[in-house]
């Protein structure tokens, strides 16, 4: 799976799981059906899980009558967090390395360092203002309106 489809994985089977009532494991919901919801492979589901188990954001258990569960409520899960979680990136790259002696050239590496940076913590920033239960209540209108 590519490293762009991670976080938007995540945080729908993050937000499936809270559709689901998902907060223990006798309420487990197996890859499967994550799997059918996102729509995705059954592996796929499975590797973005261990990830977020890694990180605190749910449980899981393998085995026929395995699944996944939050950890938290979905409400506390934002979505900064989620993006960490599967290593994602909001960056838009790397500055080039410049050439030495080109007025232009020596001085964008800096420059657009500087932009990448500043858009990454713009990123980050309204991505932490965005929970999982947002995803679920109608964060659509709320990312537009600059909630």
């Amino acid at each position: 799976m590519s490293d762009s489809q991670k976080f938007p994985v995540a945080a729908h089977a993050l937000a499936y799981l809270a559709h689901k009532d998902a907060f223990s494991a006798d309420r487990a919901v197996a890859s499967a059906e994550l799997a059918a919801s996102v729509p995705t492979n059954p592996v796929v589901v499975r590797r973005v899980t261990a990830m977020l188990g890694k990180a605190g954001l749910i449980g899981a258990r393998a085995g026929a009558n395995g699944g996944a569960w939050l950890l938290k409520p979905a409400e506390t899960i934002t979505l900064d967090v989620v993006l960490k979680a599967v290593n994602g990136c909001a960056h838009l790259g790397v500055a080039p390395k410049g050439v030495k002696g080109c007025p232009v050239g020596e001085k964008i590496p800096d420059a657009v360092r500087s932009a990448i940076q500043a858009a990454d913590m713009a990123a980050a920033e309204r991505l932490g203002q965005i929970s999982v239960a947002d995803l679920l209540n109608g964060a659509h209108a709320a990312v537009h309106e600059g909630r």
